[in-house]
């Protein structure tokens, strides 16, 4: 049995510009933090000649093309397995909810059956096939930023180019930097959970009209790392998280949310400096930096809702259990 453990993501600033829309425009770029909530995959071997794959439902199947599961079953023929084998996911918090949980499963799935195979494949390798997988494959109106947060982990600066290269500067930050950023940020569950997809084809369609604001939030990525990296501090930082909050709303979509809006505004006037809803937006968490004191105030105000600690995690996805059982002998 082979288990990978692969980071969620949270994106500070810089969503949508990692769109091909904006990109192979002129360069975008996102500051982005791995986190300590984890998507765990198994694969093992099967004595029978089907494939058994258990998320929230469960397959059987005699051909991996007839799985229901779109990630797994292109993983698999990705990787030429699929008989004999046992795939299942387990993910620390649901789907659709703005943490990159598909892209983390997708680089999970995929560095679990390469090391089945027995093989070891660096962090660019995974992000690229699972964006291969995600866009090229599914079709799916994503960026590119998930699948590289949750390969390469860390706090990163990532640009993405016009030619399609991606580039991952990790962000030197002082480890009492990084502390108090954690006890400062709050992680709000809305209880709405969402498709994103529908929202990302609405922007990938519209980024012509919008180039500006694009523009401006891939700009504050930049500005963000600089004050995470001793220009600005702490306050800066979420000063700038707070004019992204503004500049993302202004691009319509759907992205925002009435009971989210409400939130917002309730935790400023409270001492919240600034604040992200996560993911392409329409529900899932919203982030909030406040000074510690203030959070009390906060929750009570927005009636305890559930909450999430917040970490971050430096190493990216990695295989977390091998056991010492031989694989059984089957020809795939």
């Amino acid at each position: 049995m082979i288990i990978s453990q692969t980071p969620y993501r949270v994106s500070f600033a810089g969503g949508g510009t990692d769109l091909p829309a904006f990109y192979r425009q002129e360069y975008g770029a996102v500051l982005s933090m791995a986190i300590d909530k984890h998507m765990y995959v198994t694969v093992s071997p099967r004595f029978e000649s089907s494939t058994r794959v258990a998320y929230t439902r469960v397959e059987m199947v005699d051909q991996v093309g007839d799985l229901q599961h779109e990630l797994v079953r292109e993983a698999l023929k990705l990787t030429g397995l699929g008989r004999h084998l046992e795939v299942t996911t387990v993910g620390d918090v649901p789907g659709g909810t703005g943490m990159g949980s598909s892209s983390s499963l997708t680089v999970g799935v995929l560095q679990a059956l390469y090391a089945y195979k027995g093989q070891i494949v660096s962090a660019k390798n995974l992000a690229e096939q699972a964006c291969r997988i995600e866009i090229d494959v599914l079709g799916k109106p994503i960026g590119k930023q998930d699948q590289y947060a949750a390969a390469f982990g860390g706090l990163n600066y990532i640009r993405f180019n016009p030619d399609d290269s991606v580039d991952v500067e990790p962000v030197p930050v002082r480890p009492e930097t990084m502390q108090e950023l954690g006890s400062r940020m709050m992680l709000l569950y809305t209880e709405q959970q969402r498709d994103a997809d529908g929202i990302l084809k609405r922007q990938s369609e519209g980024t012509k009209d919008r180039m500006p604001v694009l523009r401006a939030m891939r700009d504050l990525a930049h500005e963000m790392r600089l004050a995470l990296g001793g220009g600005g501090g702490l306050d800066e930082f979420a000063r700038l998280l707070h004019d992204g909050w503004e500049l993302k709303r202004s691009l319509g979509f759907g992205i925002s949310m009435d009971k989210v809006d409400a939130w917002y505004e309730q935790a400023r006037k409270l001492g919240a400096q600034g604040g992200k809803l996560l993911g392409a937006g329409g529900g899932g968490f919203l982030l909030l930096v406040a000074p510690h004191e203030r959070h009390n105030l906060i929750r009570e105000a927005l009636g305890r809702p559930r909450e999430l600690t917040l970490g971050i995690d430096r190493r990216g996805g990695r295989i977390i259990f091998i056991s010492d059982h031989q694989r059984l002998l089957h020809n795939q």
